[in-house]
């Protein structure tokens, strides 16, 4: 049997009982489009991070692009952001109008370099928009002090930091606003697209409600702004309703799994294998378990044939994409990124991971590597 570095239906097996009342309880509500498990699950969601305002949208790409709007942010602003990360980010940003401008990210958490962002803001700049990437915080005091200098929005993409902290403060709760994903792979994951933007602003709100709804506000008839087709579905908002119960169960689950690769894998740095460091301060949730090894590529050849299919977080770095070639990077202008892109893989992660599939995994790297 192969091994994959997420399974869902350990989980649904697990579930399944409670999730099928879910879709059961929407289906015989008579409400099916923006009914009383949206509106319960935003409730839920913002005083889960002692924010005031969520709206669920459809997915955590429309999260990012309508957030930035929300703030302001439109053709001809720029946006200063990461190119490790998952490109909806980048494209969210695209989708605005606005042009992302890149800075690099730290040798030892692959986090936003704070460092760089200063000499990248412009006059055009708008918003800078850092990614809590892999399941830990970027160190938002530093982002925080350079918004308020100079007037910009700071817009949080948490997708992959659901119940991560930073100083005791939750991931969604430092921004201005905070965009998140609930594909199903994530922390918090829902069964298919979802996505929600957490505020303080009643007017971000607000703007945010038009946006997703039409640009619609007191009658259907009537556009007030231009905006989307971007509502949170009420079988998705009523599941994540029911599993944002169990996400603090979740995360320790993560951490277990964790802990047990940190037990089984720690003693090979001296083989080159790198495990996830944790910043002083944050409380990672190992979205993703990202090691890293400068023969990535031989490791995971050799670890097919234990049946073991691993993934890379990410193989190619947004501003080398010919989708964004426009942009003008060139090689090496992002040197840690690209470095990155050629070693780090990610190893099985979920709460319900078997230990005797984590320790086939262990074990199988393990002899991988000695072998080397």
């Amino acid at each position: 049997m192969t091994t994959y570095v997420w399974d869902y239906l350990p989980e649904y097996e697990s579930e399944k009982e409670d999730l099928l009342d879910a879709v059961n309880t929407v289906f015989r509500s008579g409400r099916l489009v923006l009914g009383p498990s949206v509106a319960g699950f935003e409730r839920e969601f913002a005083d889960y991070h002692g924010v005031a305002h969520c709206a669920g949208v459809d997915n955590g790409t429309n999260a990012v692009k309508l957030g930035l709007q929300a703030l302001g942010v439109g053709p001809g602003d720029e946006v200063v952001t990461v190119s490790n990360t998952a490109a909806p980010t980048v494209v969210a940003i695209d989708g605005t109008g606005a042009k992302p401008v890149f800075v690099d990210v730290r040798e030892d958490d692959y986090l936003m370099d704070t460092d760089q962002v200063a000499a990248a803001i412009t006059p055009r700049t708008k918003a800078l928009l850092p990614v809590h990437l892999y399941g830990q915080c970027v160190d938002m005091a530093p982002l925080r002090a350079l918004a308020d200098q100079h007037g910009l929005a700071l817009l949080e993409d948490c997708a992959q930091a659901h119940g991560a902290r930073h100083r005791g403060r939750l991931a969604g709760s430092m921004g201005d606003a905070a965009a998140f994903s609930f594909y199903p792979t994530k922390v918090l994951g829902a069964y298919g697209d979802a996505g929600a933007v957490l505020t303080e602003d009643a007017a971000v709100d607000a703007n945010l409600r038009r946006l997703r709804y039409y640009g619609m506000e007191k009658t259907y008839y009537v556009v007030e702004v231009p905006g989307h087709n971007s509502r949170l579905d009420e079988v998705q908002a009523e599941i994540l309703r029911r599993k944002l119960r169990r996400l603090d169960g979740y995360v320790r689950g993560r951490r277990a799994v964790a802990e047990r690769y940190e037990r089984g894998l720690g003693d090979l740095a001296d083989r080159g294998l790198v495990l996830p460091s944790v910043n002083e301060g944050n409380e990672h949730v190992y979205y993703l378990y990202v090691v890293r090894h400068p023969r990535r590529d031989e490791i995971m050849r050799a670890l097919k044939r234990y049946d073991i299919a691993l993934n890379i977080s990410y193989p190619w770095p947004v501003h080398t994409m010919s989708g964004f070639a426009h942009l003008g990077y060139e090689a090496g202008s992002l040197p840690v990124t690209e470095r990155l892109a050629g070693e780090i893989f990610s190893l099985p992660m979920y709460p319900s991971l078997p230990a005797g599939l984590q320790d086939k995994v262990i074990s199988s790297l393990r002899e991988v590597l000695l072998a080397l």
